[in-house]
C-alpha cells in the first residue's frame, strides 16, 4: 500500500509512549468484553458491521459518525480515482429531558463496552441526573443493509423524554430528497423516513430510510413528525421502564435496481418482525460464526486482542457476497476502500482456516474479475492476467496516480494465485478448481512467463518492480515478487495435473530458474541492489513465511536477524512483526516469538477498546490488515497450523512461557480442534 509519511512532533510523541505500553484496553474478566469508563480519556471508536455497512458509534450520547458501505464506489472528484462512498446515515438520534438536550456535559456514569460475542456496542450513562439509559448498536447480521439502536431507559424522577431521530447525507452526495409515510401493520405501526440522493461525480443512487419501533399499547408514548424530524415522546413515572429501537437501511444501485422503495421495504420487515427477532437471529449468525475461535490460556491480554482481531475480520466479510476485505475493513474510507494485497495475503489466510464460506467471498471476488485483469495484462503487453494493485468494484486499477505502485507492484498478481490454490488444498473442491480456480491461476501463470525475462546464463528475473518494501522502486529481482511467482507457477502445475490440463513446461522452468539474489554473508538480499536501508515492511522474510521457500532454520535466522532493526518503526505497518513470530515459534524460540508477537499490535493498539492503526505512529483504524497478520501470528505460528497440498496439517510450535494451552475451534471444512499446549 501506498501512504504518506507524517512528521508531526505529537505523533513522534505518541509511538515512543506506546511502544513500551500494553493494549490501552480497560475490560473485565470477561474475555468477549472490551469496557471503557472514562469519557474524558483519548477515544478512538471502534465499529460494528455485517459485512454489507460499517457503522461507527462514538463516544457521545446516541452518536454515530459516519456509515460505509462495502463496495459502492464515487470518485473522489471530478475524473478522480474511486473511492468507497460513506453512506447516507439514518441512525441519528437526538436525546431531550424535561427538554434539556443531553450530550456529555449533562451526564453522568459514562460506560461502554463491545460484545464481541453478541456482536453489539452498548453505552450506559444517567441522563440528567433524572434517567438511566442504556442502548445498544447493532448492524444486523441477518440483514446486510441495515442497523438498529435498541434503547432502554429507566426513570430515576418523573420526566418526559423526547428522542428525535434525523437522516443525514453527507458531503459526498448532491442535494438529498425527503420524504415519509406512515405503514400500519397488523403487529406495528410504523412511521418510515426515507432520504435520497446520487453520489456527486458517478450519480450512484443511494436511499437511507428509519422508523421506530415500539409497543403501540404503551400508554404515554407517541411517535409524530414535524418536517424532517420524527420524534419519539415518552412519559414516564418515576422507577418506570421503557424500551423502543430504532431501525435503519441503507440501500444503493449496486445491489437493488430501486434502491429507494427497497430501504423502506427493509425498515418496515424490521418494525413487523419487532426488535426481539431481529436481535435473536442476529446472534444466532454470530454464534455460528463463533464456533470456530482462538482460545489462548494464561494470557487475558492476548485473549482479548486476538479475539477483538477476529471479531473484525467477521464483521467485515460475509459468505456469498463475492466481497473482499479492504485495508480499513468497513471501519472507514481509507485507502479509498480499495482490494490491495492486504486481502489474500494477510486476511485471507486466518479466514480459510476458519470459515470458507467467507474465505469464497473473498476469492470470488478475484474469479469475477478475471476479465478485467486479462484487459489489464494486455493494455501493457502481457498475456494472462495483471491484476491491479488497486482494485474496485469493477476489478480496474484504482491507484492513484502518484503512486508508483499502481503500475509497477506486480507481486499481487502471484499472490492471487497462491490464495486460489490454497483455497483449493483446504477446500479440496475438485469442481471450483476446475471451473473458477484453474482458469486463474492459468492466466497468473501465464502472466509472468510474459513478464519475466531470460539471463544469459540460462536464470530468469523480473525487472522493474515495486517491492513488498515500498521503499524499494523500480530494483530488479525482488526476493518476495520472485518467490511468490514461484509458488504461483508451482500451483499451476499442480492445478493443471488435477484438472487434467495441460502443463506448459515453461512454468517449471521459470519457476527452477527464478534469481533469488544473496549477500556474501549468505544473507537472502532484498533485491539486486539492495544496500541495507531502511525498510518498510517484511519482504525477504515472508520467502520463510507464508513462501515456505527458504525452510532452512539457519538461513531463516540470520534473514531474521539482519532485517529485524531494518525495518521502519515509525511509518512501517503492523504486520512485519506477525511474520517473524511465526517463524520463531516455528523455530522453538518462545522468546522471540512472544516479543514478536507483542511488536505485531501492541504499538499500534488505540484507547479504549484496542482497535488497531496502520503504525505505531498514525490514527487510521480499524486497520483489518494487522489483525490479519496478528491471527496468523498465532493460528500459523504458536499453534503451528500450515496449510499443505493434501489439507491443513500442524507443525511443531511453541507457545510463550507464560501461556498455557492456545485451542482453534472449528478448523476447515471438518471443524477441527487444534491445541498447543506447555
Amino acid at each position: 500500500m501506498y501512504r504518506k509519511k507524517t512528521s508531526d512532533l505529537w505523533v513522534c510523541c505518541l509511538f515512543l509512549f506506546l511502544v513500551g505500553m500494553p493494549a490501552s484496553v480497560e475490560a473485565r474478566n470477561d474475555s468477549w468484553s472490551l469496557r471503557a469508563s472514562d469519557p474524558d480519556a483519548t477515544y478512538v471508536g471502534a465499529p460494528v458491521a455485517n459485512g454489507g455497512i460499517g457503522i461507527l458509534p462514538w463516544k457521545e450520547p446516541f452518536s454515530i459518525r459516519h456509515v460505509v458501505l462495502n463496495h459502492v464506489f464515487d470518485a473522489e472528484e471530478p475524473q478522480g480515482v474511486s473511492k468507497v462512498l460513506r453512506g447516507i446515515n439514518p441512525f441519528l438520534l437526538e436525546m431531550r429531558v424535561n427538554g434539556e438536550r443531553i450530550g456529555m456535559d449533562n451526564i453522568s456514569g459514562w460506560e461502554q463496552d463491545i460484545d464481541m460475542k453478541g456482536a453489539g456496542h452498548n453505552t450506559h450513562f444517567v441522563a440528567a441526573g433524572k434517567v438511566k439509559v442504556a442502548y445498544s448498536v447493532y448492524a444486523l447480521r441477518n440483514m446486510p443493509c441495515s442497523g438498529l439502536v435498541h434503547v432502554e431507559v429507566e426513570a430515576l424522577a418523573d420526566v418526559e423524554l423526547r428522542f428525535v431521530n434525523t437522516i443525514e447525507a453527507p458531503d459526498d452526495y448532491d442535494p438529498s430528497l425527503f420524504s415519509s409515510r406512515q405503514i400500519n401493520g397488523e403487529k406495528a405501526r410504523s412511521l418510515v423516513f426515507r432520504k435520497s440522493a446520487f453520489s456527486t461525480h458517478r450519480r450512484r443512487a443511494v436511499s437511507a430510510s428509519s422508523t421506530f419501533l415500539y409497543d403501540r399499547n404503551e400508554q404515554g408514548l407517541a411517535v409524530t413528525a414535524q418536517g424532517e424530524q420524527n420524534t419519539l415522546t415518552l412519559s414516564l413515572r418515576k422507577g418506570k421502564k421503557r424500551s423502543f429501537s430504532l431501525a435503519g437501511a441503507i440501500c444503493s444501485d449496486r445491489d437493488f435496481l430501486d434502491p429507494y422503495n427497497e430501504s423502506d421495504r427493509q425498515v418496515i420487515y424490521a418494525a413487523q418482525e419487532g426488535t426481539d427477532r431481529l436481535i435473536a437471529a442476529h446472534k444466532l449468525l454470530w454464534n455460528e460464526l463463533w464456533k470456530s475461535d482462538i482460545i489462548i490460556e494464561g494470557d487475558d491480554e492476548a485473549q482479548r486482542a486476538v479475539r477483538f482481531a477476529l471479531y473484525n475480520l467477521y464483521s467485515y466479510v460475509r459468505e456469498g457476497s463475492g466481497l473482499s476485505i479492504s485495508p480499513m475493513g468497513l471501519s472507514d474510507s481509507g485507502y479509498n476502500g480499495h482490494i490491495f494485497w492486504d486481502s489474500e495475503l494477510w486476511m485471507f489466510p486466518p479466514i480459510l482456516y476458519l470459515n470458507q464460506g467467507m474465505a469464497k467471498s473473498m476469492i470470488d471476488y478475484r474469479t469475477d474479475r478475471l476479465g478485467a485483469a486479462c484487459r489489464k495484462a494486455k493494455a501493457y503487453g502481457y498475456r494472462g492476467a495483471m491484476f491491479p494493485w488497486e482494485s474496485d468494484d469493477a476489478g480496474e486499477e484504482s491507484c492513484p496516480t502518484w503512486a508508483l505502485t499502481g503500475p509497477f507492484e506486480h507481486h499481487i498478481t502471484a499472490d492471487i494465485g497462491i490464495a486460489a490454490w490454497n483455497y483449493y488444498c483446504v477446500t479440496h473442491n475438485k469442481e471450483w478448481l476446475q471451473e473458477k480456480g484453474f482458469p486463474l491461476i492459468k492466466e497468473v501463470a501465464d502472466f509472468w512467463l510474459s513478464r519475466s525475462e531470460r539471463n544469459v546464463d540460462g536464470t530468469y528475473s523480473v525487472r522493474n518492480v515495486v517491492c513488498a518494501d515500498e521503499y524499494a522502486e523500480g530494483v530488479d529481482d525482488n526476493a518476495f515478487t520472485n518467490g511468490a511467482v514461484i509458488r504461483a507457477l508451482q500451483a499451476a502445475v499442480k492445478a493443471a495435473e488435477i484438472c487434467g490440463r495441460p502443463v506448459d513446461p515453461a512454468w517449471n522452468r521459470v519457476a527452477d530458474g527464478l534469481v533469488i539474489p544473496t549477500f556474501e554473508n549468505g544473507v537472502t538480499r532484498e533485491h539486486a541492489t539492495y544496500d541495507g536501508r531502511t525498510i518498510k515492511q517484511a519482504d525477504v522474510n515472508l520467502l520463510g513465511y507464508p513462501l515456505g521457500i527458504i525452510s532452512d532454520p539457519e538461513q531463516q535466522k540470520r534473514d531474521m536477524e539482519y532485517y529485524v532493526d531494518r525495518i521502519d518503526t515509525e511509518n512501517g505497518p503492523a504486520m512485519s512483526y506477525s511474520i517473524l513470530c511465526v517463524q520463531y515459534a516455528r523455530l522453538g524460540d518462545a522468546e522471540k516469538a512472544y516479543k514478536m508477537f507483542q511488536r505485531s499490535y501492541r504499538p499500534n493498539s488505540r484507547p479504549p477498546f484496542g482497535v488497531i492503526a496502520e503504525t505505531a505512529t498514525s490514527d487510521n483504524p480499524y486497520f483489518a490488515t494487522g489483525a490479519g497478520g496478528m491471527l496468523q501470528a498465532v493460528i500459523s505460528g504458536f499453534c503451528g497450523l500450515e496449510i499443505t497440498d493434501g489439507g491443513i496439517r500442524q507443525v511443531p510450535s511453541v507457545l510463550p512461557g507464560h501461556w498455557k494451552k492456545v485451542t482453534v475451534t472449528g478448523v476447515g471444512p471438518d471443524k477441527k480442534t487444534f491445541i498447543r499446549e506447555k
